[in-house]
């Protein structure tokens, strides 16, 4: 315990505040949930809720959103995380709603939009009213408009010129029924943040955020690893390079750097010396045009 008048540390800092939110939304909502993908900001969401309730267990269910073309390593590593911590994973299929008919592929073969109807599904159908994430506000500009408790009407839509006041840490988690609140305790956490975080605490990662060699092509500048879900076109010469992954999504549009931090120090030198976001150098969904992520978070994305 931290002695009166010992100032903590920003991860110190960081980690209090996220705790702090965690049970605000344990206290204040009935049916909570919290978005788990086997990512790395996910990852260290989750040992936040950990923590913030040790010894008991995790007081929710851990939820993913499933495209059915994640990354194969980081889809086992999910899977092992909720066996060992005993987790009650909830799983949304895009691939069943595209069977059902409730859905429809776009042409590209990207799943990302409609992962949006299949979320707010998910949440209708288990009537959770807080859902939690661990999308940071330096990821992305439409994510830094966010607050951390963000409201969403009962279409599970959010607008950005309607959103509650959070002076001095105070948070509103009032809703109707069938409004909802999507709550970001790592609002304030940068991507160095999360890697000091995840050195600090010893936290575990897929093997796939450290640099290893893979067979990949050049798409749009950047390198996609060739695989089932993202194949090369007639003209894309595929070669194996040393690479990792900043950031998780699908493997349809989610791209690699080249690299050859192995190590999570080498990682924490690489991310420090960059000046472009993950999303912005490695995600093909963010680079459809300049509101891309505000028009699917008005959707309901997270």
């Amino acid at each position: 315990m931290t002695q009166p008048g010992t100032a903590l540390s920003q991860l110190d800092a960081l980690e209090a505040e996220a705790i702090h939110i965690v049970r605000e939304v344990v206290a204040q909502m009935e049916r909570p949930a919290l978005l788990f993908s086997g990512g790395k900001d996910s990852i260290c969401l989750l040992h936040v809720a950990i923590k913030a309730f040790a010894p008991a267990a995790v007081p929710m269910p851990v939820v993913h959103i499933d495209t059915g073309q994640n990354f194969p390593e980081v889809i086992a590593f999910r899977d092992m995380i909720v066996e060992r911590y005993g987790l009650n994973l909830v799983v949304g299929s895009v691939q069943d709603a595209i069977d059902a008919g409730t859905v429809r592929e776009e042409p590209n073969g990207s799943r990302n939009r409609i992962q949006t109807p299949v979320l707010l599904d998910t949440i209708e159908k288990n009537r959770f009213d807080a859902c939690m994430g661990g999308a940071r506000r330096d990821e992305e500009k439409a994510r830094a408009k966010e607050r951390v408790f963000s409201f969403r009407d009962d279409f599970g839509q959010w607008d950005p010129r309607n959103q509650r006041p959070e002076l001095w840490s105070l948070y509103n988690g009032k809703v109707h029924p069938g409004e909802s609140i999507r709550v970001f305790p790592l609002s304030n956490w940068t991507e160095l943040d999360i890697w000091d975080y995840i050195r600090s605490r010893e936290v575990e990662v897929p093997s796939i955020y450290y640099a290893h060699e893979r067979e990949v092509f050049l798409r749009d500048g950047m390198w996609m690893a060739a695989n089932e879900f993202a194949v090369p076109g007639d003209g894309d010469e595929v070669v194996t390079k040393k690479v990792r992954y900043r950031t998780v999504g699908d493997a349809t549009l989610t791209a690699a750097v080249e690299s050859d931090a192995d190590t999570i120090d080498k990682i924490i030198e690489e991310t420090a010396a960059t000046r472009l976001t993950e999303r912005g150098a490695t995600r093909g969904d963010d680079r459809v045009s300049e509101a891309a992520m505000e028009d699917r978070k008005k959707e309901g994305y997270f």
